[in-house]
């Protein structure tokens, strides 16, 4: 007797044309239709032990991959555990899915198990958010969900998936076809990017600064080959820091002097202290590209009549005609702005001399410098290699000393604890290069189960855990804020990261000494597990770069 086709079957066989190569999820009542029916779909399972890791790791392998990042859970507690990891995503720019289970439509009002409102629950931190109505509709929904993440400013979209929508039948030709999948591109006229080039042109001192989206590898590459073709720096920003980003240097002291500033897919938000003095230049220009008009409008409030010029495109199709543009009118350029732009670039390249000569002041505790940069080596030995870095002041430490090709972080939500679901889809995305997590003590505790998980699903990485024993960057504000008698709360044990993971089935050692780093990080990596390193270090705060001059 032939298997009624169903809603869930629907939603598998979608997926798979979708080009989904894996879901992130944790079992539930709600969603076991879809378990079943991934498994004649040939959809690899990632089952993790909490539905917030599962969007984490939908989210960094987005970012990775460029590809949407899928999470599945189940109804009512499940989704909301899972939702939180949302606003993650939602402001790094990543295109995410979340599908969750829900009570039956049939007993929507009357009490259903884990019945919840849970569309309106996600709606704040996601793009869209809706409750599928019927069976025949589950396989364009997830068509629509994904197509819409993808589409202008990427970023999460929210389905709930009624049980009786998932096991109903649901007639085969509602299969959507490969177009229904993609994202709308909105482009940038040639007059425009005319007009905006010409702009940046006119100026001294010009700047472009891109958003999260373009902060992935492939973004990165996409930022670089723009500024090789316009001679004008090009600046991607995705930390919750701003023009504070460790990562940048010094780059706030170059901001200060921009005569004309392009955002890109760029917020004119907290990061860039909505626009004001000093950050910016009093007489600095702002142009603005951007896929939605709200953002346009709240640049306008912020900076007043210094946005000149503004016009409605996708970031990545932004790129792509001014750089064209530049081809194209390359004779006609200004003057060579070749010295402005080698200043710039030393600026973001700067460090600090002392950090050479880094230190901790505390037996058996290492400075985070000293923790930071012998890791280097690891991410040095790949082409693909991938540095995570989460946590408050130990994660700016490490966006300070490390680069790789590949990075997630935190990104402009500022929230923390997501260090080791990221390492797991990093590994999951990347088989085959070194990935390194720098995380505090605090995010560890957050996710540390999920060295379980990649114990059952051979994930190995290198998970650095700087332990300092306290919430760093809470102390540090209280210690600024109100001194040294006003400290609450922010006290942690030196626990023994290193056991924990080696209880999990991973490889732990403990790190006191400088010397001790660089070997400790070989022998993780070769162990071929995941692993732990527990770095005892001095808590300091996070470097705040300005160069003397």
């Amino acid at each position: 007797m032939a298997r009624v086709f169903r809603g869930a079957d629907a939603l598998a066989r979608a997926l798979r044309a979708a080009g989904v190569a894996r879901l992130f999820t944790l079992s539930g009542n709600h969603v076991m239709p879809v378990f079943d029916a991934t498994i004649d779909a040939g959809i690899p399972l990632l089952h993790t032990r909490h539905e917030a890791a599962a969007v984490h790791m939908a989210d960094a392998w987005a970012r990775l991959t460029g590809e949407p990042g899928v999470a599945l859970v189940t109804g009512g507690p499940g989704h909301a555990n899972a939702v939180s990891a949302l606003y993650t995503a939602q402001m790094a720019e990543a295109p995410v899915v979340l599908l969750s289970g829900h009570a039956p439509n049939g007993q929507r009002g009357m009490g259903a198990f884990q019945e919840m409102r849970q569309a309106e629950m996600a709606a704040p931190v996601t793009k869209a958010s809706w409750t599928c109505a019927s069976a025949a509709d589950v396989a364009s929904d997830l068509a629509r969900a994904i197509a819409i993440a993808r589409s202008g400013r990427p970023g999460p979209v929210h389905l709930s998936l009624p049980t009786d929508v998932l096991e109903q039948p649901a007639g085969a030709a509602c299969l959507p076809d490969a177009r229904a999948f993609e994202a709308p591109a909105r482009i940038l006229s040639e007059a425009d990017a005319h007009s905006t080039l010409a702009r940046l042109w006119q100026a001294k001192r010009p700047l472009v600064l891109a958003g999260p989206a373009c902060m992935t590898k492939r973004g990165r590459e996409q930022l670089g080959r723009l500024e090789a073709a316009i001679a004008v720096p090009v600046i991607g920003m995705e930390s919750p820091r701003g023009v504070n980003d460790p990562r940048l240097g010094a780059f706030a002291q170059m901001l200060a002097q921009a005569d004309c500033v392009l955002l890109l897919g760029k917020r004119c938000d907290f990061t860039l202290k909505f626009g004001q003095l000093p950050v910016f230049a009093a007489d600095s220009v702002v142009l603005q590209v951007d896929p939605e008009q709200t953002e346009i409008e709240r640049t306008r409030r912020a900076v007043g009549v210094r946005l000149s010029d503004a016009h409605l495109a996708d970031a990545f199709a932004a790129i792509e005609a001014l750089a064209a543009c530049a081809v194209e009118q390359r004779d006609a350029a200004s003057p060579s702005r070749d010295a402005w732009l080698a200043e710039v670039r030393a600026a973001i390249a700067w460090r600090p001399p002392e950090w050479d000569r880094a230190a901790s002041n505390e037996r058996d505790r290492l400075h985070p410098v000293q923790a930071c940069r012998p890791l280097q080596r690891l991410l040095d030995a790949h082409s693909d290699s991938v540095l995570v870095s989460d946590g408050g002041e130990i994660g700016q430490w490490a966006q300070a000393c490390l680069s790789a090709p590949n990075r997630v972080i935190n990104g402009v939500a500022g929230s923390i604890g997501a260090g080791l679901p990221f390492a797991l889809a990093a590994r999951a995305a990347k088989p085959d290069a070194p990935v390194v997590a720098v995380m505090g003590d605090g995010t560890f505790g957050f996710h540390a189960a999920e060295i379980d998980t990649a114990v059952r699903y051979a994930l190995p990485f290198v998970a650095v855990v700087g332990n300092d024993a306290r919430w760093n960057a809470e102390y540090q504000i209280q210690l600024k804020d109100y001194g040294t008698d006003r400290l609450v709360g922010c006290e942690l044990r030196p626990t023994r990261y290193d056991q924990v993971c080696a209880a999990f089935g991973g490889h732990g050692e403990r790190v006191t000494e400088a010397a001790q780093l660089g070997p400790a990080a070989a022998r993780a990596q070769a162990s071929g597990l995941p692993a732990c390193l527990n770095v005892m270090i001095e808590g300091v705060a996070a470097p705040v770069i300005r160069r003397p001059g």
